[in-house]
């Protein structure tokens, strides 16, 4: 059967270097929030943990029971901070909310994720199981960029992007800061991460 990647969507695109206008439609996540340094906060790390093996039992059933595969998409982040400052310029992680997510294709079911919660729980559950929830996120007109390397490098790169590259466009930031993690966090060095940096915006 063919497998879909919507990593092959136009919103997954993303040059370093190169600030684009995306048009973004309404997706479905699986997704958990949280608080803290997502360096050493354990709500962060269990996040994750409980997000992946949900994400895989949901492949598995699509194929087996729909017959439809698909290629299991990379982990994203909603970021945000009561005051951005500390997201964007000074980078307190400890002040950061989070909702860490994966994108799933429009068939999957509300029905069919909580089927997998249990069938991920029999085998012994996750931390954060109870706490995923499946949203549709609706961000529209966007601006992302590629950033290359350690994620403590993105505040010049954020800082071109909201106070230079939208405002020139007579746009203002709407919505919430997204990453798109394309490496695996945990396989790769620092200096070799690639992430899709996205700023929903509006009209000024």
């Amino acid at each position: 059967m063919p497998k879909v990647d919507h990593k092959k969507l136009d919103c997954y695109r993303a040059r370093s270097g190169e600030f684009r206008l995306v048009d973004v439609p309404p997706l479905q996540y699986l997704m958990i929030g949280g608080y803290g340094d997502p360096n050493t906060s354990a709500s962060f790390r269990e996040a994750v943990e409980t997000l992946f093996p949900l994400a895989y039992k949901l492949k598995f059933a699509s194929k087996l029971e729909l017959g439809r595969d698909y290629v299991v998409m990379p982990l994203e982040g909603l970021w945000w901070a009561d005051d951005m400052d500390s997201f964007t310029s000074a980078r307190d992680k400890s002040k950061w909310y989070f909702t860490v997510m994966i994108m799933q294709p429009e068939w999957i079911t509300g029905d069919m994720v909580e089927a997998a919660k249990e069938k991920v729980a029999a085998k012994g559950a996750p931390p954060r199981l109870d706490d995923v929830r499946l949203e549709t996120l609706e961000e529209g007109r966007c601006v992302q960029t590629l950033h290359l390397g350690p994620f403590d490098e993105e505040a010049e790169t954020l800082a071109t992007m909201h106070h230079d590259v939208i405002p020139a466009q007579g746009l203002a930031l709407t919505g919430k800061h997204h990453e798109i993690y394309l490496s695996d966090l945990r396989r790769t060095a620092p200096n070799k991460l690639r992430t899709i940096l996205r700023q929903p915006v509006r009209q000024a």
